[in-house]
């Protein structure tokens, strides 16, 4: 089981029977693709990919089902420390001869449903693995879950010092601490 050397994650599905209940199973590495995941966690483009792959002949075509492993890195949102998160996301599609994909289109009669076809013997999983891979990368990723963040005063890293602190005077009290100032220090004075 191997890829198409010009598009990396184009699966080449030549050696399997054309009759279905033929079965092929394998595992490839391949090269992540330009930004593979949000802006906040996504999985570096080149980093290498595991495809744990069993593609079987169907009437209508291939019908490919893995698990795609990989680690995306980010920034924590509460302390915006480096996040390394390993994934293990499974995926399933079928990619159907371009035969039976024109009947389909026929019988549809128009209805935008998304059939994948074959190229050929070629099946692009770039948009199968971002379909299966980016929902699956959290919204709000963190370093660890009781993370407790930054200062919102000084943005020092609460994780190092957990008694951080700042005595802070709401600027509404501030005249009333002056006055409270003043007349403790005229009270010594008359003493």
């Amino acid at each position: 089981m191997h890829t198409d050397s010009r598009r990396p994650l184009a699966l080449d599905t030549k050696e399997l029977p054309r009759r279905p209940g033929r079965m092929l199973e394998g595992e490839v590495q391949v090269a992540a693709p330009e930004h593979f995941g949000t802006d906040v966690i996504s999985v570096p483009e080149g980093q290498q990919m595991t495809l744990r792959l069993r593609l079987e002949s169907v009437m209508e075509g291939v019908l490919v089902t893995g698990t795609v492993e990989a680690t995306a890195t980010g920034a924590c949102v509460r302390c915006l420390e480096p996040v390394d998160l390993p994934i293990d996301v499974p995926f399933q599609e079928l990619f159907a001869y371009a035969d039976r994909a024109a009947h389909h289109h026929e019988v549809e009669d128009g209805d935008e449903e998304d059939v994948r076809e074959l190229d050929g013997d070629l099946a692009d999983l770039e948009p199968v693995l971002r379909d299966a891979v980016v929902p699956a990368l959290p919204f709000q990723p963190v370093c660890r879950d009781d993370c407790p963040g930054l200062c919102p005063e000084c943005g020092a890293r609460l994780a190092d010092d957990p008694t951080h602190h700042h005595e802070v005077i709401d600027p509404r009290w501030s005249a009333l601490a002056d006055l409270a100032g003043g007349d403790a220090t005229d009270t010594d004075e008359r003493n």
